[in-house]
């Protein structure tokens, strides 16, 4: 399956911060590739927006685009800044907090 803005970026180099913008108080999403093995879906979150706590039954790593963002995975928190990356076992209760605003890139692995 293709989303309706993924043939517009096959093959073609792009900027994954560029295709998603902040908005405030919210946290915003852009899924680039959903396939039957898994997704990729950037994030943008304004400052102190977040996830809760929550479990996905996919294996997933996030990449820090901008920013700086908390995440607990498993009740063991970790300070992320622009370049760096996490995976997040699945099954695992995980939750994130912009500590400014950061956006992410999201590859959830399907099994």
């Amino acid at each position: 399956m293709t989303t309706s803005n993924q043939a517009d970026l096959i093959g073609k180099p792009f900027d994954p911060a560029g295709l998603i913008a902040y908005q405030s108080g919210a946290v915003v999403s852009r899924t680039i590739v959903f396939q039957k093995s898994g997704t990729i879906t950037l994030f943008a979150f304004d400052t102190g927006e977040g996830l809760s706590e929550h479990t996905a039954p996919f294996d997933a790593v996030v990449q820090v685009l901008e920013g700086e963002v908390e995440i607990t995975i498993s009740g063991v928190r970790s300070h992320l800044l622009q370049g760096q990356m996490i995976i997040m076992p699945a099954n695992q209760p995980h939750a994130l907090k912009a500590l400014i605003k950061f956006k992410m890139m999201l590859t959830m692995i399907h099994t």
